[in-house]
């Protein structure tokens, strides 16, 4: 059996905004699906972050102040179980799909060090991470092809539906059918590779995309950085 028709499952968050150090997750999801069509067990958690949500944060994913202080949790005990469901996956050795991973899965780890004092890797313990990215996946396979590759672009090209987007369960669920259907628009590139091999894989891809983006922003007179780890960012140096 091929790693896109066995067990995967996959995790997605909803956040104040865009900066990993700094902003804060509001809601998560992780489903857990056996095989393609099989029924998802589909987990998830609403957050009251503690901290103003931002007006273009809640037009993105539509989650209000009001609505996250009444029906969401407290971070801390929500980032833990969310490690420990990702955690145990990874003994399990369940791929893990996360599209665009460095943000998700590096948020996660910022959350688990303000709220708990400690670190995705910490929770992971000895087990390794296998992570399938679908935007680093598409961007290698079909380089060359025009147009943006948002979550909802690619599901629109893969022809995976998408319905309710910019909610954490309904996204994870899109990111999962999409990475089967990448398996089997591109088999004869992947069903040779473990999960294993292709996480692998994915971080060498990762950084030379990532390398070519900050060349293109260099000639375009752009100070933005765009950093090659993956699928964790490294914790940034405390300063003195």
């Amino acid at each position: 059996m091929y790693w896109f028709e066995g067990p995967l499952a996959a995790f997605d968050t909803e956040t104040t905004g865009v900066d990993v150090e700094r902003d804060r997750m509001v809601s998560a999801a992780l489903v857990v699906q056996s095989s393609p069509g099989a029924v998802a067990r589909v987990t998830r958690w609403l957050v009251s972050p503690g901290v103003p949500i931002p007006a273009e944060a809640t037009a993105v994913h539509g989650l209000t102040e009001e609505h996250l202080q009444r029906h969401g949790r407290w971070p801390s005990p929500v980032v833990e179980e969310a490690a420990r469901a990702l955690a145990a996956l990874c003994a399990a050795r369940t791929p893990l799909v996360v599209m665009n991973a460095p943000f998700d899965l590096t948020l996660l780890d910022r959350e688990l060090r303000r709220h708990r004092a400690s670190s995705l890797a910490g929770y992971l313990g000895g087990a390794s991470l296998c992570v399938i990215d679908p935007r680093v996946l598409d961007k290698h396979l079909d380089p060359y092809r025009k147009g943006r590759r948002t979550l909802t672009d690619l599901c629109a090209h893969y022809g995976v539906e998408l319905t309710g987007a910019h909610d954490a369960a309904a996204d994870a669920v899109a990111s999962l059918d999409l990475v089967r259907a990448l398996g089997r628009r591109f088999a004869p590139r992947l069903e040779q590779l473990s999960a294993a091999e292709l996480h692998s894989l994915q971080a060498v891809w990762h950084a030379g995309q990532a390398r070519g983006l900050q060349a293109w922003f260099a000639r375009n007179g752009s100070p933005e950085q765009v950093d090659p780890a993956w699928p964790l960012r490294p914790q940034l140096p405390t300063a003195a």
